[in-house]
C-alpha cells in the first residue's frame, strides 16, 4: 500500500514539475539611436529571433535613443554590470586604445568589402580587449559612408575654414581640424540643441544620422565623401552571459551571426535611399569634389602614421597585415 501511495505521490510531483513554467531570463538593453535607425531595427530583429529561439526563455527589453543610458556611457554601464547587454559605437573610445578608432581613419577602409576585412582582422584583438573588461562582443554593424552637412555648397576644403563642425570621435575630430574646421565631439542626442545655440553649424556623419536628427532643419547641403565606414557593436556583460545555459547561448550566437550579416546588408542598402530622403526634404546633395577627396586621403595617410606611433605592436601588426592585403 505504501509503495502504491509513494508511486502516486511521485507521479504527481512529476506532473507538477512538468506543468510549472520554466522561469525566463529578462534582460534590459540600452542603445543610442532612434527606432527609425537601421541599427535599431536590426537589434529588434535580433531580439525577436532570440525570444523565438528560446521560446521566451530569454527576453530582452530594448531602450533606444538614449532613453535608458547615454550612448557614451553604455560601455561603462556594461562593465559595472548595471545592464547585461548594450549597443556601443567603437569610435567613441579612442582614448582607451587606438584600435577603437582605426576604422575611423579617412579612406583606410573606404568601402564595405575592405571594412568587412578590417573588422575580421580586428576581431581577435577586440575579443581579448573586451574580455579583460568583463565583456563579450556579439556582433558588429557598420555605418554607411560619411558626408558633410553644411549651409553652403562645398567646392573645396577652403569652404571649411573656421566653420564649427560636430563630429563623433577623436579620429573624426582630428580629421575635421586638419580640414580647417573648428571640430567638436558631441553625442548624437545633443545635435539639435547645439545647432539652436550656435555651438555647431555643420556635421560630418552618415545619411542615416542626418535623417534621424532632421538635418534639413539646420543645413541645406549634403556632400557625400564615403571615406569612413565606422562600426557599432552589440556587447554583453560576461557575468550575465555565463549565467545563461549552453542552449540559450547557442541561440544568441546564431542570432548574432545573422544580425551581423543583416546589419552590413542593411547599411549598404540605405545610402542611396537615404540620400533621396534628404533630397525630398529640400537638401541639395552632391559627391565631394576631387580636391576634397584628395585632401582627405592625404589626411588619412598622415593620421595613419600618427596612429602607428600610439598603437601597441600587436595593433600595428594587424594594420600592416590588412594593408598588405589591400594595397
Amino acid at each position: 500500500m505504501s509503495k502504491i501511495f509513494a508511486s502516486i505521490v511521485s507521479a504527481g510531483m512529476i506532473l507538477m514539475l512538468a506543468s510549472t513554467p520554466v522561469r525566463s531570463e529578462e534582460w534590459i538593453m540600452a542603445s543610442g539611436y532612434a527606432d527609425s535607425n537601421f541599427h535599431t531595427k536590426n537589434i529588434r530583429m535580433f531580439i525577436k529571433e532570440i525570444e523565438e529561439g528560446t521560446s521566451g526563455g530569454l527576453k530582452i527589453a530594448l531602450n533606444p535613443n538614449d532613453t535608458l543610458i547615454k550612448l557614451d556611457a553604455i560601455k561603462r554601464s556594461l562593465q559595472a554590470g548595471q545592464i547585461p547587454i548594450g549597443e556601443m559605437r567603437l569610435g567613441v573610445y579612442g582614448n582607451e586604445d587606438p584600435m577603437y578608432i582605426l576604422a575611423g581613419l579617412p579612406f583606410i577602409a573606404p568601402n564595405y568589402a575592405t571594412a568587412w576585412l578590417l573588422k575580421d582582422m580586428q576581431k581577435p584583438y577586440f575579443d581579448k580587449l573586451f574580455a579583460e573588461k568583463g565583456l563579450k562582443i556579439l556582433y558588429y554593424a557598420p555605418w554607411p559612408g560619411q558626408g558633410f552637412y553644411t549651409k553652403f555648397p562645398v567646392k573645396s576644403t577652403g569652404d571649411f575654414k573656421g566653420k564649427k563642425l560636430r563630429i563623433y570621435s577623436t579620429a573624426t575630430q582630428k580629421m575635421g581640424q586638419m580640414l580647417g574646421f573648428n571640430a567638436t565631439i558631441l553625442p548624437f542626442a545633443e545635435i539639435p540643441q547645439a545647432f539652436s545655440t550656435g555651438l555647431i553649424e555643420a556635421l560630418f556623419t552618415s545619411p542615416q544620422t542626418g535623417i534621424d536628427i532632421q538635418a534639413w532643419d539646420n543645413t541645406s547641403n549634403f556632400t557625400y565623401a564615403g571615406a569612413i565606414f565606422s562600426k557599432n557593436n552589440v556587447v554583453v556583460n560576461l557575468k550575465a552571459w555565463n549565467k545563461l545555459d549552453a542552449t540559450t547561448r547557442a541561440v544568441v550566437l546564431k542570432a548574432a551571426a545573422r544580425a551581423e550579416q543583416r546589419g552590413w546588408e542593411m547599411s549598404a542598402a540605405t545610402t542611396k535611399a537615404q540620400i533621396k530622403i534628404l533630397q525630398k526634404n529640400g537638401m541639395t546633395t552632391a559627391n565631394a569634389p576631387d580636391q576634397v577627396i584628395s585632401e582627405m586621403k592625404k589626411i588619412g595617410e598622415a593620421m595613419m602614421a600618427d596612429w602607428k606611433k600610439q598603437a601597441s605592436p600587436e595593433a600595428v601588426a594587424i594594420l600592416n597585415r590588412y594593408l598588405a592585403l589591400t594595397q
